[in-house]
């Protein structure tokens, strides 16, 4: 890494000095921290030098706001921590910069080196722990060794694919000086743009690309990074090929687009990994791959070519799943190359027309598919769908919006238009409590434009202590919070595996007061007539404000509703999309209400046999269960409530109460009274064991049902 020439250095400056010049050149301009007493002289040299330093109230939440930082600029931001809690404390941000592939530059202050191997004070291996979730640790004992090894760590943070770096300096070393004239008189360096790469190797990959009957190209952050979502959209409108973002990445190519496709991954319509399943050829352009983005690296499918240009690509060799063209380049410097390539060319028309109404027909499957507003509102509280409507109304196409992890996301992922570059912030580590920092970042960085963080209930709480800051500062953030009580994302993995809801129940907080508390306001919305009002009057007050959503519990994940029926043996509960289609149906014990005992998701689920107690069932990917404690009838539904092609259920039991005669497909069940549950429930079991042996002498009894998706945050 080259320095800027130096002008007269003060003799003997101390490594706070040094390392305050360092950071100048490579761009930083401000650091986020929890003070700690080993690093004071070098707080005192970031001020002496204009980087601004920021407190915040965790050192967790402070390394979100460096890592947000650094995704919006493409510069690192620095943030600071003391020894070994610090340190731990700033690990998930380290590891989500190292996610994101942002750049950042973490310093810790160490014991002093005399007390170093001796358990002193909150001492701990920094560089060979936290620094190893990094792109590159050091811990610098030695001032001679202090400039070469800042100039390698700020080098590696910036250089290839950007990452976080670790220092580690002892609290006596920041004191100790040095005749290195390195950095001596930096000022900020200039913006430089990448070298383009060669004219022949861009052709190579634009040749591949259009060989294909079902090209695609998948955008990530390196074209965020590089700037170069315009130079995207005139080449994906030149080639007529259709553009669909990397997970979290959805700011990369605008929503509102013809072109535009969705973003892949948790909360995608189905389309999207359609699109993706279909494409013959690929150009991955600044994504990593990662494992959310090709859903569960299945992406690219066997047989599909695809070439890879980033600044760290895959190589290019002969084993299965590897790119047939891997290109070294900055996102935008090939972009600008390619565009010099198709300049002039001339397309053979009846190809490209029926490339373009492929493109209108992929388009126009993933607008429908991407509603989430649909479903009738419901006293029990909020449509998160008809939320995120609301909240795309209020905001205008320059607001910055950051989201944190977890089962509300998928809404937002779904349902929210990104219209520009650098509008959207994601962690793709699926860290909780990413949103409010990552805002108070945004803000920071550009005062004139709205920022807003979008939160569940379980990630909000983690930092939501940092709304503090956000006032302290005079930071208009608005914090939305999507509130169900619970942790939705691991709830609906649970639900869908099978086993109980441990631990994914939480209790009410009153965020809107907890916000007033801090000094910021809070507005509280149960119901979703007054979505609009609490957004406008959030958006416009000019100081930080939460918007506490009190969910209706019963959507669990994205497009799908929960319904609770009560039956004689169970409750069903009926999982519908926002058309009212059926998804699911699981059978819950009547005294463990919320508690799945067997969920029939799947195309057929097969009874082999069945006693008065336990059930052996197969599913449809052929996996055999073995159910305690059920009886079978013939199907089950609640009043208004059909459950469609269903021969049999599986059901437990439960205590006495209200009863619901059984329905055939596609009927609605009649509810009856208690009493007359009683009086029927022998007759009841007789001619569910009597249904039960009919299927097991014609080999099965069969449950058909649509195929919920699984659409979780990370």
């Amino acid at each position: 890494m080259t320095t800027p020439a130096s002008t007269a250095p003060a003799p003997g400056r101390t490594i706070a000095h040094l390392l305050a010049d360092a950071l100048v050149a490579t761009g930083v301009d401000v650091a986020f921290t929890v003070p700690g007493e080993s690093f004071l002289p070098l707080l005192d040299a970031l001020d002496a030098r204009g980087i601004r330093v920021v407190a915040a109230r965790h050192e967790g939440a402070a390394a979100f706001m460096a890592e947000a930082w650094g995704q919006l600029t493409g510069r690192p931001a620095v943030v600071l921590g003391t020894r070994a809690v610090g340190a731990a404390n700033m690990a998930i941000g380290v590891l989500t910069a190292r996610a994101d592939s942002s750049p950042l530059v973490a310093v810790v202050g160490q014991v002093r080196r005399d007390r170093l191997g001796r358990e002193a004070f909150q001492e701990a291996d920094v560089a060979g722990s936290v620094g190893r979730l990094a792109k590159w640790g050091v811990e610098i004992r030695d001032p001679d060794v202090a400039p070469g090894a800042i100039e390698e760590a700020l080098h590696r943070a910036v250089d290839g694919r950007p990452g976080p770096v670790v220092i580690s300096i002892p609290e006596d070393l920041f004191t100790e000086t040095t005749s290195d004239l390195r950095f001596s008189g930096a000022t900020r360096p200039p913006e430089r743009r990448a070298p383009e790469p060669a004219l022949p190797r861009v052709s190579a990959v634009l040749r591949l690309l259009a060989s294909g009957s079902r090209p695609v190209i998948v955008a990530g952050a390196g074209v965020l990074r590089s700037r170069g979502t315009r130079d995207l959209v005139r080449l994906a409108e030149t080639l007529e090929v259709p553009v669909i973002a990397a997970w979290r990445r959805g700011d990369a190519f605008p929503n509102d687009h013809r072109l535009y496709l969705g973003m892949a991954g948790f909360g995608a319509p189905e389309t999207v990994r359609r699109r993706l399943v279909e494409a013959d050829t690929l150009l991955v352009l600044g994504s990593r791959l990662s494992e959310v983005t090709t859903y569960g690296f299945e992406i690219p499918v066997a047989g599909a070519r695809w070439a890879h240009v980033d600044r760290d690509p895959r190589p290019a060799d002969q084993v299965e799943g590897a790119p047939a063209i891997s290109l070294a380049a900055d996102a935008d410097a090939f972009l600008r190359a390619a565009l010099r390539a198709v300049a002039g060319a001339v397309h053979e028309k009846a190809a490209f027309d029926a490339r373009r109404a492929a493109n209108a027909d992929d388009r126009a499957a993933y607008l429908a598919a991407s509603v989430v507003a649909e479903g009738p509102s419901s006293d029990a509280g909020v449509h998160p769908g008809k939320a995120v409507a609301a909240l795309q109304s209020a905001l205008p196409a320059t607001a910055v919006v950051a989201t944190d992890a977890g089962n509300f996301a998928g809404w937002l992922a779904r349902g929210f238009r990104f219209r520009r570059p650098g509008t959207f912030l994601g962690p793709t580590s699926g860290a909780m409590g990413f949103a409010v920092p990552a805002a108070i970042a945004a803000a920071l960085w550009a005062p004139d434009r709205a920022a807003v963080a979008v939160a569940g209930d379980g990630g909000f709480a983690m930092t939501m202590a940092e709304l503090e800051t956000a006032v302290r500062l005079r930071l208009p953030v608005v914090a939305v919070v999507f509130d169900d009580q619970r942790y939705g994302m691991i709830r609906d993995h649970q639900v869908r595996g099978g086993h109980g809801t441990v631990a994914t129940d939480l209790g009410p907080v009153d965020f809107a007061s907890v916000a007033r508390g801090l000094g910021a306001r809070g507005i509280t919305v149960s119901r979703d007539e007054d979505l609009a009002a609490a957004f406008a009057e959030a958006v416009r007050a000019g100081e930080p404000t939460v918007v506490h959503l009190l969910l209706d519990r019963a959507w669990t994940a994205v497009g799908r509703r929960e319904e609770t029926v009560l039956t004689q043996e169970a409750e069903v509960v009926v999982d519908r999309a926002a058309d009212g289609t059926i998804e699911d149906v699981a059978l819950v014990e009547r005294t463990q209400v919320e508690t799945v005992v067997e969920d029939v998701t799947g195309a057929v689920v097969e009874v082999v046999e069945a006693t008065e107690t336990e059930a052996v069932v197969v599913d449809a990917s052929g996996d055999t269960t073995v159910v305690e404690d059920v009886t079978v009838v013939d199907a089950v539904a609640g009043e208004g409530v059909a459950v469609e092609e269903a021969t049999a259920v599986i059901s437990a039991p439960a205590e006495s109460g209200q009863a619901t005669e059984t329905a055939g497909a596609g009927e609605a069940a009649e509810t009856a009274d208690a009493d007359e549950a009683a009086e029927t429930a022998d007759a009841d079991e007789a001619t569910a064991m009597a249904d039960v042996e009919a299927a097991d002498d014609a080999g099965a009894a069969e449950v058909a049902d649509a195929e919920g998706e699984t659409a979780t945050g990370a």
